[in-house]
C-alpha cells in the first residue's frame, strides 16, 4: 500500500477503479472514509445524508444480487467490481433539507419544493461521496462510484431497510486495484481542456 500523499496528487491520481482483489480492507480505512464523508458541505447545516456501509462478504453478495440479474454470469465489468470487498451506498434526504430550512433562522416555513432551483440534498451527498473516493486514494486503494439501475433502487431499498425518506444516490466500491477491470470512459474520451470550459468574465457573446 501506498502512503498518504500529497492533495494535488489525490486529486490528480483519482480515477475510478472497476477491478479489486479479493484482499480485505481495513475497517479503520473505512470509518476514515466515513468521516471524511461527514466533513463535505451540506445547506444549511443539514447534514441530510446517510451512509449504508456493506463490508462482509454476505452483505456484498447480497447488494450485487439486490442490483443486477447478471450475478452468475457476470460480464467484465462486473466480474472485476464484484470482488470489491466493500460497497457503500451514500444516500440522501430531502426532507431533513426541507424541515431544516423551514427552522426559525431559515424560514421557509411551507417547505415549498420550488425553492430549490438544485437538490442540494442529493448534491451534498455527491460532495460526500467524493471524498470517499478522495481518501481511497490516500490510503493507496482504489474506488468507484457508479449508479443504481432505476429498476433497481425498491429492491435495493428493501434489501437493506432504507428508509422511505432517504434515497440512494449510488454507490461506492471499495478495495486494493487489480489488474484487468473494464476500461472506462476516458479511455475512448480525452480530458477537456481548461480553455474549453473556464469561462472567465462571462461565458461569451450573446447567441454563442
Amino acid at each position: 500500500m501506498l502512503g498518504p500523499v500529497e492533495f494535488r496528487e489525490v486529486v490528480r491520481r483519482r480515477r475510478m477503479v472497476r477491478s479489486y482483489t479479493d484482499e480485505p480492507v481495513d475497517p479503520a480505512v473505512v470509518d476514515r472514509a466515513l468521516a471524511h464523508a461527514t466533513r463535505a458541505p451540506s445547506a444549511g447545516f443539514s447534514q441530510g445524508w446517510g451512509f449504508l456501509v456493506l463490508d462482509t462478504p454476505a452483505d456484498v453478495a447480497a447488494y450485487w444480487r439486490a442490483t443486477s440479474d447478471d450475478t452468475e454470469a457476470p460480464g467484465r465489468w462486473l466480474r472485476g467490481m464484484m470482488r470489491a470487498p466493500v460497497v457503500v451506498v451514500p444516500c440522501s434526504s430531502r426532507a431533513a433539507y426541507l424541515e431544516r430550512y423551514a427552522e426559525p433562522d431559515k424560514g421557509w416555513t411551507d417547505r415549498d419544493e420550488a425553492r430549490w432551483p438544485v437538490p442540494y440534498w442529493h448534491t451534498d451527498a455527491a460532495m460526500a461521496a467524493l471524498l470517499i473516493l478522495q481518501t481511497a486514494v490516500d490510503e493507496g486503494l482504489g474506488a468507484c462510484l457508479f449508479g443504481v439501475p432505476a429498476d433497481r433502487v425498491e429492491t435495493l431499498r428493501t434489501a437493506f431497510g432504507i428508509p422511505a425518506t432517504f434515497d440512494p444516490v449510488g454507490a461506492v466500491t471499495l478495495g486494493h486495484p487489480a489488474d484487468g477491470g473494464a476500461a472506462g470512459s476516458p479511455a475512448r474520451r480525452a480530458r477537456r481542456p481548461l480553455d474549453e470550459v473556464v469561462h472567465r468574465g462571462s461565458w461569451g457573446a450573446a447567441g454563442d
